[in-house]
């Protein structure tokens, strides 16, 4: 059986619709940190965020086998996702307990509102561009994959490069340059799911 998260979106959804539940596990993983930030961002708390992960995948479910354009998944279901949120916080709206909160010294009251802002575009292309990262290091070799977490990690996890060559089994010279081949495979695959 050949390996599903190396499939696209398009090739993916065909496999759902013929029922392969292995396909659909891997659709789900693809997208659900994706949703899940979508409806974080906007301002969902996570039992919101939940819903809204749920909500999607039900839709999808629903609407996979009218979906005409399957290559376009991704914004199929950020599209979902963003509507779902703005429902959710649409409702909450007309639901909300207006409950006074004290300030730091206990005096004062503050309101505790919602921000009715909408999801910024670009914060949406950001999650866009993050996912299709996410998905794109999962698609990397093992050590291209190894090799660049190893090297961007946050600043108090970062190794220098002499402990990365020892982890790696890599020469500490040639760190660089196989470096340079990753991140191309990484910007191919990347501008592919973009």
């Amino acid at each position: 059986m050949a390996d599903l998260t190396t499939l696209d979106d398009a090739q993916l959804a065909a496999r759902c619709k013929q029922g392969e539940a292995a396909a659909w596990r891997v659709l789900v993983q693809r997208y659900q940190r994706l949703v899940y930030a979508v409806a974080r961002r906007g301002g969902l708390d996570e039992h919101g965020a939940a819903d809204v992960f749920q909500t999607v995948f039900t839709r999808l479910l629903e609407a996979l086998p009218r979906i005409a354009q399957p290559d376009r998944l991704q914004a199929w279901i950020v599209t979902t996702a963003k509507r779902e949120v703005f429902l959710l916080l649409k409702r909450a709206r007309r639901t909300v307990s207006m409950t006074a909160t004290p300030d730091a010294e206990g005096e004062s009251e503050e309101w505790d509102v919602a921000d009715e802002a909408p999801l910024p575009e670009v914060l949406l292309d950001e999650l866009q561009q993050l996912h299709a990262l996410r998905l794109g290091l999962d698609r990397l070799d093992k050590r291209c994959r190894e090799l660049l977490e190893l090297l961007f990690a946050d600043d108090e996890d970062r190794l220098p490069y002499e402990e990365i060559s020892a982890r790696l089994d890599m020469p500490a010279g040639s760190i660089g340059p196989t470096r340079s081949r990753c991140l191309r495979k990484l910007r191919g695959f990347t501008e592919r799911l973009l």
